[in-house]
Parts: structure tokens; C-alpha cells; sequence
């Protein structure tokens, strides 16, 4: 007889628990976790939550830093058929009020330094239980009842249609949206995961990015879980401590987002560390700079670098360009992954010919079922029965994609379209350069005039504007160079790290 929870994110669990059961899972500060004894703590918490009265399919937000509590939390819900909501564990006031409340979450796993920040938002909202992950105190917390007492048998647990978790998109252009994943959809994108970026249980990978963020928990702990790999958990991005552990656990996999690998190539611990372990390096959830891509390549040429690209409501990776596809298509996102279809479309949704920029759109088993509780948006973004991104792609004859731009972020200058992503790479260019975001200046001339906002390097040999200005136009057509440049310390981001060029241009327009 098949076992209902086979094809679900628990089922995964208990086949690593069976194949492998004394091999070290997790591992977080002082504290191991063996496969057996990670999925006997996982029946233990998914019974202390069902014991607390929550029944499946009752939503329950994850409000925490990384931990091994963090990760037990959300395989307990999944064993539990609860639905995991991870909130970013910056948010505050009346983001974090919305979150939890459009979710509609009965129980928040809070760390206890978090707590006074729900107590201050949860009037009106359907919070029953705020339980401690960890260090409760006279209160039970997660970490605490996972550890020790009897391993609960519990009933069959949800099927693979059923929600796990609403993946809410980091909202840089609108509120949030929980995106609707079911188990199905996350076991189809732990697959593609596996085969495209080749995990291996021998791997020994580190995870440090966020765990409320769906790349670093659905692209890489969840899918190394999976192959049975012994995984390295830090509590923060914190690149000098990252280094350290690459060297001393001699690292062999690791996950970052361009706003840590950049720090890390400029970092002057860089040099004093032996890195010579790691041998897979991933990248996404924003776009890689070049320029530096190019620097980590040539440092550290035994490294085999795999471009990340999708977006939440996928899973969320959708194309992957692997490491012998970089030499010669270095600024590519590669092609689709194992169980993702894709398209590029024109407005009207009609397929456009290789070399002509066009909206992505996908069709995948790995999809979300829609947007929580709004379904005019849900409606708008499958239309046509396929899922609409947002983003603005180019494909070449072999099917390889190159990002040109999010949608929202082409200028139109003059009447002709320049893709702000473009003007940076051109920008970024200049050694000076720390950062740097290109947005459209609404302007009478030029209806919007690129205007980039620089953040330079520390240093004596600080360019003009001028000199930035002359530097790209080296490199770009003349309709594409700046016509403005602010230099400014710091460029605006929100909780996730994402750039918020909106900020930007309130400012050319407040």
C-alpha cells in the first residue's frame, strides 16, 4: 500500500531518516542533529503543535533568525499538514501586522527577543499561541519539546496537493502576496534542484542565507535534506565568520546572494582564508555584477559557479546556467530547470523569435496555486494559462536566457526602451564602483532621463560625475548613457535585501 506522505516535503525527511540514519542532518552552533534523531524531533513538535489545537491547514507563521529551531518549526508543520508562514524576521509594525494578518495565522514561532513585536501588533488579528522557538524560559519552546519526551504517532498527515507554506514575495513594487505552495509544488522543485545544480550528500554545504527567504530553504536546505547531506547552519550572512567556517568545516557547497557575494570578493579576509574546499558556488535571488562574478572565477578557479534565476511563486528556481556554460555566456541565467516550461512573450502573449526581448512566462508542477486570498491577482498572473513574471528576458538560438530587465524597470528615453540593467553592468564597470542602480528621471526632453545613483568604493581616487559619465559612454550607445549621476552612501532595500528603485524615483520626482 502507498504511503500517503510519500510524495510530500515529510516524505522526504523520512526517506533520509531511513536511508541514512546516523548521519549528522544538521548541524547548529553547538548542537547535531543526526537524521534519526532530526526526524524523531520533528514528530515531537508536529505533536506539540497539534496538541496546542491547530488543525491542518491552519496557517502558522515562523517569526525567527536561523536556527536549527527555524527548520525543525517548518518540518513540523509540514509532517503536521499545517501551513508554514515565513515572515522576515525584520519586519516591524504594520508590515509585520499585515503579513500576519492576511495570512490569517493562528500561532506565530517566534524567537523570544521577537516576541514584544508581535504582542504590540496581534490585537484583532486570529493569533492564538505564540510559542518560543527557543529559550522559553518557563514557557515550553519548539527547541525544547523537539529535544526529549516520547515520539508521537501521528495520523497520515497531509497529501502532496495540500498547502504547506505561503511564500510571500518580497513587495517591491505592491504589498506582499502569499503565494500558494503545496507540497507537490515543492517536491517537484526540490527535484529540478538536485539535478540542476548536481547535490550530492557529500557536498557538505552552508547554509547562512535568511530561511524565511524561499531560495536559501527551498533552493538549498531543503533539497540537500533530501540527497542526505550533512549541512553547516549559521545564523547570519556574516562574512568574516563565513569565511572562517568555510576554512574550518571545510566547505564544500555554498549558497549567497550577490548583496553577501559582493562584500565577500571585497573583503580583505578574502586572501587569509583556505578556501580551497569549496567547489560549488550558487548565486541568485537578485542579479550578480559582471565584473565581480568574473573576479570570484579567477580567484578561485577550481569553483564551479551556477547562475540561480526564478522567483517565489516557482519554487523558486526556474533556470540555471551551469558552470561550463559561463565562459561563454557569462552574463546568462542558462535555460529551464528539470519540471519548468518556459516562454517569452510579447504584450499581446504570442511567442517572439530568438533575439527579441520579451515577458518570461512559465508552466510548471512546481507553480503555486495562486495568491492567498486575491484572486483578481491570482487571475492577472496565470492569464492565458501560464504564469506571468514579470520579467523581461532574451533568448538566444540555443535557448539560453539573458535578463534584460524587470518589466517596470525599462526606461523609455526619447521614445526608444534602455534596460536600466545594461547601464549598470556599464557603470559597474569602473573600479570605483561599490553599487550602483539605474532608474528613468522624468524629464521634458527625454520623457525619462537615465539617471544612475552610485555608491563608491572607499578610497582617495573617487570619479566625478563627469568621468562616470565619459566612462560609460565608451562602453554604450549614447542614448543609453547617463544623462544624471548622484552619488549616494547607501542604496534603499527592503527586508529581503531587494533594491527598491521606487525610492529612487520619488526622490528625482519629491
Amino acid at each position: 500500500m502507498t504511503d500517503p506522505r510519500a510524495d510530500t516535503v515529510d516524505g522526504l525527511l523520512r526517506r533520509s531518516a531511513r536511508r541514512s540514519p546516523d548521519r549528522t542532518a544538521l548541524t547548529f552552533a553547538e548542537r547535531s542533529w543526526t537524521y534519526r534523531r532530526l526526524d524523531e524531533a520533528v514528530s515531537r513538535a508536529a505533536g506539540h503543535l497539534l496538541a496546542l489545537g491547530l488543525r491542518p491547514g491552519d496557517r502558522v507563521a515562523a517569526y525567527g533568525r536561523n536556527s536549527d529551531a527555524y527548520a525543525i518549526g517548518f518540518l513540523a508543520c509540514a509532517r503536521a499538514g499545517l501551513v508554514h508562514v515565513p515572515v522576515n524576521h525584520a519586519l516591524t509594525g504594520e508590515e509585520l501586522r499585515h503579513l500576519l494578518g492576511q495570512s490569517g495565522s493562528r500561532a506565530v514561532l517566534v524567537d523570544p527577543a521577537l516576541r514584544p513585536e508581535v504582542e504590540r501588533v496581534r490585537t484583532g488579528l486570529a493569533v492564538e499561541h505564540l510559542l518560543p522557538l527557543h529559550d522559553g524560559g518557563a514557557d515550553a519552546d519548539l527547541l525544547g519539546v523537539a529535544m526529549a519526551g516520547p515520539v508521537p504517532e501521528l495520523d497520515a498527515g497531509a497529501a502532496d496537493t495540500d498547502l504547506v507554506q505561503l511564500l510571500y514575495t518580497s513587495g517591491t513594487t505592491s504589498r506582499p502576496k502569499g503565494a500558494m505552495m503545496t507540497h507537490r509544488a515543492l517536491v517537484h522543485a526540490y527535484l529540478s534542484t538536485i539535478h540542476a545544480l548536481d547535490l550530492h550528500e557529500d557536498d557538505r554545504p552552508l547554509v547562512c542565507m535568511p530561511l524565511y527567504h524561499s531560495a536559501a530553504m527551498q533552493v538549498f536546505l531543503l533539497p540537500y535534506l533530501a540527497v542526505g547531506a550533512s549541512v553547516l547552519l549559521l545564523e547570519t550572512p556574516d562574512v568574516p565568520e563565513l569565511l572562517r567556517r568555510i576554512e574550518a568545516d571545510r566547505i564544500g557547497s555554498l549558497f549567497l546572494a550577490p548583496t553577501v557575494w559582493v562584500p565577500l570578493a571585497n573583503h580583505p579576509d578574502l586572501d587569509r582564508r583556505d578556501l580551497s574546499s569549496l567547489r560549488k558556488a550558487q548565486y541568485g535571488a537578485s542579479a550578480m555584477p559582471v565584473a565581480v562574478l568574473d573576479r570570484l572565477r579567477e580567484r578561485y578557479p577550481q569553483v564551479g559557479f551556477y547562475n540561480c534565476f526564478g522567483q517565489s511563486e516557482a519554487g523558486p528556481l526556474t533556470t540555471v546556467l551551469r558552470p561550463e556554460e559561463h565562459r561563454e555566456r557569462p552574463a546568462s541565467c542558462g535555460r529551464p530547470v528539470l519540471f519548468v516550461e518556459a516562454r517569452i512573450v510579447d504584450r499581446a502573449g504570442v511567442e517572439v523569435p530568438p533575439g527579441t526581448p520579451g515577458e518570461i512566462v512559465y508552466r510548471s508542477p512546481q507553480l503555486c496555486l495562486g495568491y492567498w486570498d486575491a484572486p483578481e491577482q491570482t487571475a492577472e498572473a496565470f492569464r492565458g494559462g501560464w504564469f506571468h513574471s514579470g520579467d523581461l528576458v532574451v533568448a538566444d538560438e540555443a535557448g539560453y536566457l539573458t535578463v534584460v530587465d524587470r518589466i517596470k524597470d525599462v526606461i523609455n528615453t526619447g521614445g526608444v526602451l534602455v534596460a536600466s540593467r545594461e547601464v549598470e553592468e556599464a557603470v559597474y564597470s569602473h573600479a570605483a564602483v561599490a553599487e550602483v542602480a539605474v532608474v528613468g528621471a522624468p524629464d521634458e526632453k527625454w520623457i525619462e532621463a537615465v539617471t544612475a545613483f552610485v555608491v563608491l568604493r572607499p578610497g582617495p581616487a573617487a570619479p566625478t560625475a563627469a568621468e562616470l559619465i565619459a566612462h560609460v559612454r565608451g562602453r554604450l550607445a549614447p542614448f543609453k548613457v547617463p544623462k544624471h549621476v548622484h552619488f549616494v552612501d547607501e542604496l534603499p532595500r527592503n527586508q529581503s535585501g531587494k533594491l527598491l528603485k521606487r525610492e529612487l524615483r520619488a526622490r528625482l520626482t519629491g
